[in-house]
């Protein structure tokens, strides 16, 4: 079962199962590549779109959003999921990106390096695969979205420099208690950590979130960003992720 909803950007539109939906990271993913968060974000250069892959791109809904945020751009988005990946494809000739925009059903280990991008954007799974956990022998489509069954953060940062042009970007989503992993794994690929962004559900409270800005053959140098709450005491988004995404107050 599916469901088509308007992201409210742009009147882009995406497919979904039910049941499931992207969240609040694949805006915050699309904002922080953009530069809306502070972070050095993507931009034309002499007049020429970015080129940019997505690994782990699901449903493409960050890839949308970014290239919504940019004014456009060429992307490539790959995903091991092919129910995700064929819900990507129609949503994106449903929303005209075809010129601009194709996805790969494929396992990131299998990616090959011979086409180089000036961006990679990823929101990886979140989790260690533990094997006696439930729904670890026979994992469907979520636990392999939200699970590291084929790859993991270190996996994702050598595909993501295989891929990625000297001085190239790369824009990850990911949870802070995986930091460590995270710095390591980027460093032995070759991209260094420029800038970090804690996600705080609410003002006080401990970052759930963390956003990592890496170039690939850069020199040391980490800058932290002043953390985002996503929402006020009171209750709803605060004006920033509003702002994200491009509502009203």
């Amino acid at each position: 079962m599916e469901r088509t909803d308007d992201t409210g950007f742009g009147g882009i539109r995406v497919i979904q199962s039910r049941g499931s939906g992207y969240g609040v990271d694949a805006v915050l993913l699309a904002a922080f590549a953009a530069g809306e968060t502070g972070a050095k974000g993507l931009r034309k250069r002499r007049g020429k779109a970015p080129k940019i892959a997505e690994l782990g791109t699901g449903c493409g809904v960050a890839a949308f959003i970014l290239y919504h945020k940019l004014g456009g751009a060429k992307m490539t988005g790959y995903d091991i999921n092919a129910d995700a990946v064929d819900r990507a494809e129609r949503a994106c000739r449903m929303n005209g990106f075809e010129a601009d925009m194709d996805f790969v059903c494929t396992d990131i280990n299998a990616i090959s390096a011979a086409e180089q991008f000036d961006a990679v954007i990823t929101n990886p799974p979140y989790f260690r695969r533990t094997p006696d956990e439930p729904g670890a022998a026979e994992p469907d489509d979520r636990y392999i979205a939200r699970h590291e069954t084929t790859a993991d953060i270190s996996d994702f940062a050598r595909i993501s420099a295989c891929m990625l042009k000297d001085g190239g970007h790369l824009y990850m989503v990911h949870r802070p208690d995986r930091l460590a992993d995270i710095i390591c794994g980027l460093r032995a690929a070759g991209i260094e950590p420029k800038e970090m962004q804690m996600i705080v559900p609410e003002a006080g409270k401990a970052a759930n979130i963390v956003l990592i800005h890496g170039i690939k053959g850069a020199g040391p140098e980490l800058r932290v960003l002043p953390e985002i709450a996503v929402h006020k005491a009171g209750g709803g988004y605060t004006s920033e992720i509003i702002r994200y995404y491009e509502r009203a107050e």
